[in-house]
C-alpha cells in the first residue's frame, strides 16, 4: 500500500523493539486499535507499516534488509519509547529512528512541520509506554535536538511502571489515563500533520541549518515574547554548570538587542532552573509566548548544543537545532541559534539593529570561558564568597584579553556590591570599583551595564544624584529592557522624593525580572523610603514565596510590619532573616524592632552583637547609629551618622525612613544638617 502523499512508501512507520511485544503482543495489540481509530478519523486509506518480526539487536555493521530505506520513507515515524528501546546498538534505534531522523530533515518537508493553525509539530511523534531512566531521556533528546514530548501509554500505582492496556481502569492509574482516548490523541495528531503536509501553502518546513543570510531587509514592529531558560549541562563535570549557564545567558543578552521583542530577564528565566515545571506554568509566570530551551555537552575542545524554540500556548516545536562544534566556534553558534529564533517568530533584523545583536566583545574562547565563570558566581548571589571569586575569574580573562570591557563592567559591579551590602568598607572597595568602570568605558562607551554601575557608584557613594541620573538614563537608552538600571534609577528617584517615577520605573524593572530576588528586593525599598508598607509588604512576601531561605523576604516583611506599627509579628520574621544571614544589615532591623516595642535590653543585645560581628565582617555605621535612634541615645546616634558620611556609607540614603518611624529625632536640629551634608531633601 502506499501512502496518500505521492512519493512515499507509507504513511506511518511503527518503530519498536521485538522484546516489548513478545511477551503479551502489547504493540501488536496497539497497532490493531490505532489502524481502527484511523478509519473512524479518515476518509482516506492510511497505511500503516508495522513489522510483526523485527530485526532486533543488530549493529551498525550488519547487513540490512535493503527494502528497509523505501519502507522508512513515510510520513510519520512512531517509536514505541520503553525501558529498552534507547539503545543505540539496536536495530530500531540505528535503523529506524536514527535513519528516519536524518532522512524526513532532507526530504521536501522537513522533519518539522507547522500545521494549518500556525503551530509547528515534528513528524516523529513518540508512544512512551514505560517512564524512562535520566540517560535514556537524555539520549532520545539529543538526538531528536529537543525536549522529548510523547503520549503516554503508562500504567502507575505503588512500584509498578508498565504499558497501559484496553483494560485498565483509569481510577487505579496514578497517570488516570484511558487507552481509548490516548489511542484518539495519536489520531488527531496524526490527522493535523497530515493535513499539514497535504496543505503546502500553511505547512513550512524546518530544516535542520538555518540560512540566516535572509534576516535582514525591515524589522516591523513585533509582538513577541521569549524566556530563554538555563540550558542543561550534559557534561560528564557538574563544574561546566557555568558554561552552559553562560550560554543561556548570553542568548538572553543577544535578544534583548532586539526591537519589538519582550525577552524574560535572566534571574526570572533561571529561577526555574532544575524545576521541571510545565512549560505553560513558566511561560505564564514569565508572561511569554516562547520558551528556548536546550543543553550543552562539553568534552575538552569538542562540544554539543541542543536548542528548540517552543510556543508555549501549544507546546508545539517551533524551531530545533543541534550543533557539534568546537570550543572556538562557540561565537558563531550563539550568533546562528538567536538568528534562528529571530527567524522562527518572524522578527527582521537591519543594518545597526543587526550590529548590536551580534556584537562581541572578546574573540578568546579561552577569555570568554574565564569571563562566564565570572557570571556564574555573581549570579549564585553567594554573598562575599561568590563575589569575590567571580573578580578572580574576571582578573583571569583581563590577563588572556586586556580590552575586555564586560569583565572590567564585572569587576566594577562585585566591587560596587561589596560596598552596599557591608561586605567591604567603602574606602577599600570605592577606589577599586572606580578604577575597573573609568577602564571600561575607556575601551566600550556602550555598554548598558557599564553605565548602571557607575550611576550607582555616583548615587551611594558619592551622592551625586544628578549624575547618577544621567548614567542611569544612557543605560535605559542603550538597553531599555536591562531590568536594573530601571530598578537602580527608581531607587534614586525614590530617594529623592519623585515617587511618581520612582513607582513607574520600579513597575518596568519588575515586569522584566519578575522573579529576580535582588530587583524584588531593591524595589520593596522603593516602597519603603515611600513609606507604602502594605506594597513593602507584597513584595517581601514574594521574595519568601519564591525563595524562603534567602534572608530578603523575611527581612523585608520584618520591616513592612515595623512601619505598620506591628512590630511584634514583625520580631520572629526578622529573627529568622538573622539566622539566615546574622550582618549588621538584618542586626540592625530587628534592633530597631525591639526598640519600637520599648525592649530596651534586647535593643541593646543586638547592638552588642553587631559590635562582636566587627572582627569577622565590616559592620555599617548607619546600622549602629539607627539601633541607637530606637534606643532613644540620639547622641550616640548622631556619631554613628556622622562617621557614615564620612565614609560615605551607601546605605544613609536610607535615612529618611528614620524621621517616620521616630518623631522626635525629626525634630533634632542636628538631623537637617545630616540632610544637607548629604544633598537630600529634608521631608
Amino acid at each position: 500500500m502506499t501512502s496518500i502523499i505521492p512519493g512515499y512508501e507509507y504513511d506511518i512507520f511503527i518503530s519498536y523493539r521485538q522484546k516489548d511485544n513478545k511477551h503479551d503482543c502489547w504493540v501488536t495489540e496497539f497497532v490493531n486499535n490505532l489502524k481502527g481509530e484511523l478509519e473512524s478519523t479518515f476518509k482516506e486509506e492510511i497505511s500503516v507499516y508495522f513489522d510483526i518480526n523485527p530485526h532486533d539487536g543488530l549493529l551498525e555493521t550488519h547487513d540490512v534488509n535493503a527494502s528497509l530505506k523505501e519502507k522508512l520513507k513515510c510520513l510519520i515515524f512512531i517509536p514505541i519509547i520503553s525501558q529498552t528501546y534507547c539503545d543505540p546498538q539496536s536495530f530500531a534505534w540505528q535503523h529506524e529512528l536514527v535513519a528516519f531522523n536524518k532522512m524526513a530533515k532532507e526530504d521536501q518537508f522537513g522533519r518539522d512541520i507547522r500545521l494549518a493553525g500556525g503551530n509547528v509539530a515534528s513528524r516523529i511523534l513518540p508512544v512512551k509506554i514505560h517512564d524512562l531512566d535520566a540517560e535514556d531521556k537524555a539520549l532520545f533528546e539529543n538526538e531528536l535536538g529537543g525536549v522529548l514530548r510523547c503520549i503516554e501509554f503508562i500504567y502507575k500505582s505503588s512500584g509498578v511502571n508498565r504499558p497501559l492496556n484496553p483494560s485498565d481502569s483509569p481510577d487505579k492509574n496514578i497517570n488516570k489515563t484511558y487507552y481509548r482516548d490516548q489511542v484518539n490523541k495519536i489520531a488527531n495528531a496524526i490527522k493535523e500533520i497530515i493535513v499539514g503536509l497535504k496543505n503546502p501553502s500553511s505547512s513550512i518546513g524546518i530544516p535542520t541549518k538555518k540560512d540566516s543570510s535572509n534576516i535582514s531587509k525591515s524589522n516591523p514592529e513585533a509582538f513577541e515574547s521569549i524566556a530563554v531558560l538555563p540550558f542543561a549541562n550534559m557534561s560528564s563535570d557538574p563544574e561546566q554548570e557555568f558554561f552552559s549557564d553562560g550560554i543561556s545567558e548570553e542568548i538572553i543578552n543577544m535578544l534583548a538587542q532586539v526591537p519589538g521583542l519582550k525577552v524574560a530577564g535572566r534571574t526570572s528565566a533561571f529561577s526555574f532552573k532544575g524545576k521541571n515545571q510545565d512549560l505553560r506554568f513558566i511561560g505564564e509566570q514569565l508572561n511569554v509566548n516562547h520558551i528556548l530551551e536546550g543543553s550543552v555537552r562539553k568534552s575538552g575542545n569538542k562540544i554539543r548544543i541542543t536548542a528548540q524554540l517552543i510556543k508555549v500556548a501549544d507546546g508545539y516545536h517551533l524551531w530545533s537545532e543541534k550543533y557539534d562544534r568546537q570550543l572556538e566556534d562557540i561565537f558563531d553558534i550563539q550568533d546562528e541559534i538567536s538568528l534562528a529564533i529571530l527567524n522562527a517568530i518572524r522578527i527582521k533584523l537591519f543594518g545597526a539593529t543587526k550590529e548590536a545583536v551580534l556584537k562581541k566583545y572578546t574573540d578568546s574562547p579561552e577569555a570568554y570561558q574565564l569571563y562566564l565563570q565570572g557570571r556564574f558566581y555573581i549570579n549564585k548571589f553567594a554573598g562575599a564568597v561568590g563575589l569575590n571569586k567571580a573578580i578572580e575569574y574576571f582578573k583571569a580573562a583581563i590577563k588572556i584579553e586586556p580590552d575586555y570591557s564586560l569583565a572590567y563592567a564585572g569587576i566594577a559591579h562585585n566591587y560596587s556590591t561589596l560596598g552596599i551590602f557591608h561586605y567591604l568598607p567603602p574606602e577599600k572597595c570605592l577606589p577599586l570599583a572606580r578604577q575597573a568602570i573609568q577602564q571600561c568605558l575607556q575601551l566600550d562607551n556602550e555598554i548598558a551595564e557599564s553605565h548602571s554601575t557607575m550611576g550607582s557608584l555616583k548615587m551611594y557613594y558619592e551622592w551625586d544624584f544628578a549624575a547618577a541620573t544621567i548614567e542611569f538614563n544612557k543605560a535605559i537608552e542603550l538597553n531599555p529592557k536591562f531590568a536594573e538600571a530601571h530598578e537602580q534609577y527608581a531607587t534614586c528617584m525614590g530617594i529623592l522624593g519623585n515617587y511618581t517615577e520612582a513607582i513607574k520605573h520600579a513597575s518596568i524593572a519588575f515586569n522584566l525580572e519578575p522573579c529576580s530576588l535582588l530587583i524584588i528586593f531593591h524595589i520593596a525599598a522603593v516602597y519603603f523610603l515611600m513609606g507604602n508598607h502594605e506594597k513593602e509588604l507584597e513584595y517581601g512576601r514574594r521574595l519568601i514565596e519564591l525563595e524562603p531561605n534567602f534572608y530578603g523576604g523575611h527581612y523585608i516583611v520584618g520591616r513592612g510590619l515595623c512601619g505598620l506599627k506591628r512590630c511584634e509579628e514583625a520580631v520572629p520574621e526578622l529573627e529568622i532573616a538573622v539566622r539566615q544571614d546574622s550582618c549588621s544589615l538584618t542586626l540592625c532591623r530587628l534592633g530597631i524592632a525591639y526598640g519600637l516595642m520599648g525592649e530596651k535590653v534586647k535593643a541593646s543585645e543586638v547592638l552588642e552583637k553587631m559590635e562582636n560581628l566587627r572582627s569577622t565582617q565590616s559592620v555599617g555605621n548607619f546600622d549602629m547609629g539607627t539601633v541607637y535612634v530606637a534606643l532613644g541615645e540620639f547622641d550616640k546616634a548622631f556619631q554613628y551618622f556622622e562617621k557614615a558620611i564620612e565614609k560615605r556609607e551607601g546605605l544613609m540614603l536610607y535615612i529618611q525612613s528614620t524621621l517616620r518611624n521616630f518623631p522626635e529625632f525629626k525634630k533634632d536640629p542636628r538631623t537637617k544638617q545630616l540632610f544637607e551634608k548629604m544633598g537630600l531633601p529634608y521631608q
